[in-house]
């Protein structure tokens, strides 16, 4: 994967692009300055995870597809056991996807778990359990969505 920017292109899907890094954001802008605001866990906790769970499922649902070509999604089956369904679009779609689109959906999607995991070492230091517990949330449906953007890249099943 390129690491720098792709130069004299614009994005294909300003509103996607725009909506994949407004709740990444938020959540993580509402839980740090949440503090200089608030002094009720509750609110923290509730507002910070709600915010998480809407980037989770937009993500997952909307930005991954139109971002990526990318799509998947878990299932139990009869038998009890988890199974991973994935979806890609075929390798022409793929070829076409504009580059600062899947640049901007990647390099969010990884730096959102780096900032959860450093604000995770913060509470560990800070000794605040309660706040650890909201990261730990955070971190999870980040790190499902890079785990299942991950595998779905690296081997599909079906084309979309």
């Amino acid at each position: 994967m390129d690491l720098s920017q792709p130069q004299g292109e614009n994005y294909a899907n300003p509103k996607t692009c725009f909506f994949h890094v407004l709740f990444k954001a938020g959540a993580l802008a509402f839980y740090i300055l949440s503090a200089l605001f608030f002094d009720n866990f509750v609110i923290i906790f509730v507002v910070t995870v709600l915010l998480a769970a809407l980037d989770f499922w937009v993500v997952k649902n909307v930005s991954g597809r139109i971002l990526v070509g990318l799509r998947w999604w878990n299932e139990i089956n009869d038998l009890g056991e988890s199974v991973w369904k994935f979806e890609c679009l075929d390798q022409e779609s793929l070829a076409r996807m504009n580059k600062k689109d899947s640049w901007l959906f990647w390099w969010t999607l990884y730096l959102t778990a780096v900032a959860w995991i450093v604000l995770g070492i913060f509470s560990l230091i800070k000794f605040q359990a309660d706040y650890l517990l909201v990261v730990g949330v955070c971190l999870t449906l980040s790190i499902a969505n890079i785990v299942g953007f991950t595998k779905c890249r690296k081997g599909t099943e079906a084309p979309i």
